[in-house]
């Protein structure tokens, strides 16, 4: 038994242990006990207010830049407990990427967009043009993005449709090679086609990247992900495979959710 437990633990990208979190005296999370599965896609769904976005910056820690913001319990990435007093948060960033609701690239050109951070994190070691040529197509080629702005690297990043900004701002993220990309609706702001755009890129990198998503989009939720978990008044009710939670969900909040009667 002990062994199966450990083997179970091992393919956990993210679990997080009697997560508690409070702003000043408002508690916005109850004891939260998850398993993130390695390589898969996870969709988080629940009702505005109910914890999601909370949840997601816990797990790469921007919650912290609020001073008012206080933290019980456990986060472990990859079996290491991103809140322990040794770790430094500049590894942590670079393990795990974080994709916006709106897409936000630097006013700045294609190309510097994308070496952003590997410049950052390798700072006191200049890399070749060559060889950022290389990071810079590889990373383009991964988001679906190479053929369309190949030929105009130098021009400024805002000037992309926001379905091409968001797929830039998840480039941004891969040369520094992170194993797991939060997703806090990164597709809110988009129109039907450059959501269908990011939802395949997002079905492409499964496998590669473990990959949490939050989304008010039912529909997304069911399309995109193999595992749900539904959120309620800031804690966790139901965590299953995608198609079993909206085909024959256990919990009754979980259904009246799903078929639309709050929310």
């Amino acid at each position: 038994m002990a062994g199966q437990a450990d083997r179970q633990a091992a393919e956990l990208a993210i679990r997080t242990q009697k997560l508690n979190l409070w702003y000043g005296t408002f508690q916005a999370l109850f004891n939260i006990d998850l398993g993130i599965k390695q390589g898969i896609i996870t969709s988080m769904i629940g009702p505005s207010g109910c914890g999601k976005s909370t949840f997601l910056r816990s797990v790469n820690r921007i919650n912290e830049r609020l001073g008012y913001v206080r933290i019980s319990g456990s986060i472990d990435v990859m079996g290491e407990n991103i809140y322990d007093p040794g770790v430094e948060l500049v590894q942590v960033r670079k393990q795990i990427g974080m994709v916006f609701q709106r897409p936000n690239p630097l006013p700045i050109s294609i190309r510097e967009n994308v070496l952003f951070g590997h410049r950052i994190h390798t700072a006191g070691r200049k890399s070749s043009k060559n060889e950022e040529d290389d990071i810079v197509e590889d990373a383009l080629k991964t988001v679906l993005l190479w053929d369309k702005v190949k030929d105009r690297l130098d021009r400024k990043a805002t000037a992309l449709s926001l379905e091409e900004q968001q797929k830039l701002c998840i480039a941004r993220l891969l040369p520094v090679k992170p194993g797991i990309l939060l997703m806090d609706e990164p597709c809110s702001a988009l129109d039907p086609k450059g959501t269908e755009a990011v939802e395949e890129l997002i079905w492409e990198l499964r496998g590669r990247y473990t990959i949490l998503i939050v989304t008010h989009n039912m529909a997304q939720a069911r399309r995109a992900s193999e595992e749900c978990i539904f959120m309620l008044m800031g804690k966790v009710v139901e965590h299953t495979e995608t198609g079993e939670m909206f085909v024959t969900p256990r919990h009754k909040e979980t259904a009246d959710y799903i078929e639309g009667r709050y929310g």
